[in-house]
């Protein structure tokens, strides 16, 4: 009777992929497990293809996204039970692009003898392609991210992208699968040890090209920035109340001042809405804000909510200011990609009971690529979690950016591992454009990063603190930047080609 109510070898084994590659994201960043932690899934998924990855699929997610429930439960205000709950139905949702993926793998192994070597991986990535603008898009913890400390491994995105680091993941994983189950292999799948010589080849080469990028001095430009990002480490529950905003202000205004004193005299950087007032409308506090570029004589790049008016309607923005040295605004970068019931409510008209998770105005509306000119050069912001999605840095890079800056407010993150995850991912937006990239944080993790991916300086969480840096000038594009995801789009189209191929199959 007991042994019923047991999790069965498929399950289990499953659920210890989804572990194993949980564990190689920041935090613990074991790293290397993502090079074998999908060969237990492989082993039991053909018996049961949609519930052994949609089980490893879920496990992987609920791990690696626990820190939801510290925004639900803490700045969203929702009852512990309904953060559970719709945590889990998150975890749920992603997962089900790993049990399609599964799927689809052992259908054409089943009824058109390919290997899994062959089709999982492009699966793979399709699907992780898919699951980037589909429903708004979700990017988060794609599998190439848990390379991002590896640095020769890494370097082949400006190749190919994160994508084309998901896909080696996969491939050398399902070639050492294939190898175990050779016994209920068919002759036609072929011999398992051509798939692990091509795994094998692909990685060497990979590690062999980073090495050599690596070599040849990547992070040094012509021209440089000196530049400081503040972190002002406003409590989350604080930020919004106006009794609090003198002290916000003075906070970044003598932190910029000791930064100024350091070396940063060309630009300064604050996080994302580091100024939780309306600066367009001018006062005391705008006043106060423009001083300190005067006063200091660099340029400011600081967060403030922003609206416009569309034929009468009210529009608000999450948006970026950028001061000259004599104060005068020299554009204003508004946020494009907005995070779901964090900014804004989808389909509010048919939700009207749904309310935006985190505390600030309104629904914001997104803005538009606004490069923002700083003496001959651009900068490109990206503004908060804008950073994970690789078309927007190569769409800025694109318009003439010289220099990527990531401002951030990952307070409602907690002290959890989602900070050194979101960082984590930016790394990758700087070699896949190969520029460097200037992340203020209010809370942390602010750093430099530069355009072989290496984190240069960083600040720890919830510390005030800045840091200064030169950082280099210039962008040099190479196939990504070009190309951009045509390999991910081109994988969807192939396995659609596939699937029709087994369609009187389906029923």
């Amino acid at each position: 009777m007991i042994r019923r109510f047991l999790p069965d070898k498929i399950t289990c084994c499953s659920a210890l992929s989804g572990f194993l590659l949980a564990c190689s994201f920041p935090l613990p960043d074991y790293h290397l497990l993502a090079w074998l932690g999908l060969i237990p899934l492989i082993m039991v998924m053909p018996k049961r293809p949609f519930k052994s990855g949609f089980v490893a699929g879920v496990v992987f997610f609920a791990v690696t996204l626990y820190w939801l429930n510290i925004v639900m439960t803490t700045y969203g205000h929702l009852p512990v039970l309904l953060s559970f709950l719709l945590y889990l139905l998150l975890a749920g949702y992603l997962a089900l692009y790993w049990a399609v993926a599964s799927w689809a793998a052992c259908r054409l192994r089943e009824f058109r003898g390919y290997s899994f070597a062959l089709t999982l991986p492009v699966f793979w990535v399709a699907l992780e392609f898919l699951r980037e603008f589909l429903l708004t898009g979700f990017p988060w913890a794609t599998l190439g991210y848990s390379q991002h400390d590896w640095l020769p491994m890494v370097q082949s995105a400006d190749l190919f992208g994160v994508y084309g680091l998901s896909y080696l993941i996969v491939l050398c994983n399902a070639a050492l699968a294939e190898c175990f189950l050779l016994k209920s292999r068919s002759p036609s799948q072929g011999r398992p040890g051509k798939a692990l010589a091509v795994a094998i080849v692909l990685l060497l080469g990979n590690y062999a090209y980073g090495s050599w990028c690596l070599q040849q001095d990547p992070d040094t430009r012509a021209e440089s920035l000196a530049v400081a990002v503040v972190q002002g480490n406003i409590p989350q529950g604080l930020k919004w109340r106006p009794e609090n905003q003198i002290s916000t202000v003075k906070t970044y205004r003598d932190l910029s001042l000791r930064a100024e004193q350091e070396g940063a005299k060309e630009l300064i950087v604050w996080p994302e809405a580091a100024m939780p007032f309306y600066f367009q409308d001018g006062g005391p506090l705008a006043d106060s804000v423009a001083g300190l570029a005067t006063e200091a004589k660099t340029a400011l790049l600081f967060g403030s909510p922003a609206y416009r008016r569309d034929s009468g309607a009210l529009r608000y923005l999450n948006s970026a200011y950028l001061l000259s040295p004599t104060a005068e605004v020299q554009g204003r970068s508004d946020k494009i990609h907005l995070v779901p019931f964090g900014e804004y409510v989808p389909l509010g008209k048919f939700l009207p009971f749904v309310n935006k998770l985190v505390a600030g105005i309104g629904d914001y509306s997104p803005g538009e690529i606004n490069p923002l000119p700083i003496g001959a050069h651009k900068l490109g912001v990206l503004i908060c979690y804008e950073v994970i999605f690789p078309e927007l840095a190569r769409e800025y890079v694109r318009q003439g950016s010289d220099l990527l800056v990531n401002i951030t407010n990952d307070a409602w993150f907690g002290k959890s591992s989602a900070p050194w995850q979101h960082l984590a991912m930016a790394r990758f937006r700087a070699i896949e454009n190969r520029v460097w990239v200037a992340r203020a944080a209010n809370t942390g993790i602010s750093a430099f990063i530069a355009p072989s991916g290496k984190v240069v300086k960083q600040t720890g969480l919830f510390e005030t603190a800045f840091l200064s840096s030169e950082v280099g000038l210039g962008a040099r594009p190479k196939l990504y930047s070009h190309m951009g995801d045509l390999i991910p789009g081109a994988f969807l189209l192939i396995c659609l080609i596939w699937l029709i191929q087994t369609r009187r199959r389906f029923f």
